[in-house]
């Protein structure tokens, strides 16, 4: 899943694809290196992100929907938790919802019953405003395996089928150093919740914590490693803003017969 974020203050690439001829460049590269999925977003989730308003966030994503999702030979994922940019987003080609907040949104969880598309339901400690401010967890694995069941069940109830459900265990969101690699030794177990698994570490502070104070630009090798270790223990889909790198990596897996 190739990251394409049209937001002026994400921690990698905010700013570089906010003109509507840069994102759809940007969207065909990527599928060009291997991306099966272009995830669109126009509001930043980095820690310490404000809130955009509805119409903002529609202005910035649902134009370059529009166009890739007649150009594009991959389906497009919207990567919101705002009930209204889902459907705009949907209205406007794509095909599948990305929320690091799982619905939890009053109204998102009829508005994607009413859409019928699949969504990933991610795990966030608080908002990304405060996400960060000292995520405490007695057993993170054990807190976050029980919040993905509780939101897969509230899809059910809701009317959403199970195969139309992914999961995220959101690396970095709400979550320290340790909470991450305690996730990472433990990913194979989100296999038990029977449905994909979605992994999204690329150039995150984590990975800068772990590489000595590296910039997004510099995890790259890092990122790649971790993504090899996702894959073999469990994970389906990989969100990254490194496509070329990540597909190569998963190529030599698959050809090894580890992946």
């Amino acid at each position: 899943m190739g990251i394409l974020n049209v937001t002026p203050d994400s921690f990698s690439d905010g700013g570089m694809f906010t003109s509507l001829d840069s994102a759809v460049q940007r969207a065909h590269r990527m599928v060009e290196e291997g991306a099966a999925i272009i995830d669109i977003g126009g509001e930043s989730t980095r820690p310490g992100a404000m809130p955009v308003s509805v119409d903002e966030e529609i202005q910035r994503t649902a134009p370059v929907i529009a166009v890739l999702s007649k150009t594009l030979s991959v389906p497009i994922s919207i990567d919101t938790q705002k009930p209204e940019v889902m459907r705009a987003g949907i209205d406007a080609g794509a095909g599948m919802v990305n929320d690091v907040f799982a619905l939890r949104a009053p109204g998102a969880l009829k508005v994607v019953r009413e859409l019928d598309v699949p969504v990933c339901l991610m795990h966030m400690r608080g908002e990304p405003r405060t996400m960060q401010s000292d995520p405490v967890y007695s057993d993170v694995t054990r807190e976050v395996l029980a919040f993905l069941r509780e939101r897969l069940d509230a899809c059910r109830d809701a009317g959403i089928a199970a195969e139309r459900c992914l999961i995220d265990p959101g690396f970095g969101f709400g979550k320290t150093l340790d909470h991450n690699m305690q996730l990472l030794r433990d990913l194979s177990k989100f296999r038990s919740l029977g449905v994909p698994l979605v992994i999204g570490t690329s150039r995150k502070s984590m990975l800068g914590k772990i590489l000595g104070g590296a910039p997004p630009e510099g995890r790259v090798f890092g990122g790649i490693t971790m993504t090899v270790l996702a894959v073999q223990r469990g994970a389906n889909l990989i969100r990254t803003h490194d496509v070329r790198a990540t597909a190569d990596a998963l190529k030599v897996l698959e050809a090894a017969g580890s992946a």
